[in-house]
């Protein structure tokens, strides 16, 4: 067999870089790689239902006829054929499929006159502040 001499020097310079190049190889294998964007499913906001807000209940009063609730809140979501005295209003929100947010209120009608308001859930509409004239001190 023949083997070629090769200069000392050059094998010096040849291990020296192996060893650099290996630790700069080792030096990055513990860096971080920067994650990827995700690929999901764009996901909507979806309200579904009617919104009822605390002025519109508010404004409802037992003894409405049913035209005037209508046209208040509006068509009710849910009018059950079994239960026509009872109009639901259902509310949902919901974001990136959390929900957010969930009203559910019903109606019960004697005839055509409201009778009773079952809304559990629904927010509470604030206390206005009528302010108090104060007379002067004489």
């Amino acid at each position: 067999m023949y083997h070629a001499e090769v200069p000392l020097s050059m094998v010096f310079t040849m291990r020296i870089k192996l060893i650099v190049v290996s630790m700069l190889l080792a030096s990055c294998s513990e860096m971080a790689m920067p994650k990827l964007p995700s690929f999901t499913a764009h996901k909507m906001e979806i309200n579904q239902g009617n919104m009822v807000t605390p002025e519109m209940r508010h404004k409802l009063k037992l003894g409405m006829t049913r035209l005037q609730v209508q046209a208040i809140l509006g068509t009710p979501l849910v009018n059950d054929v079994f239960h026509a005295n009872r109009w639901d209003y259902v509310y949902r929100l919901e974001k990136k499929g959390k929900l957010l947010e969930k009203q559910h209120m019903t109606l019960y009608f004697e005839g055509e006159y409201l009778t009773r308001i079952d809304d559990g859930n629904m927010p509470v509409l604030p206390a206005v502040v009528v302010p108090v004239p104060v007379e002067p001190a004489e």
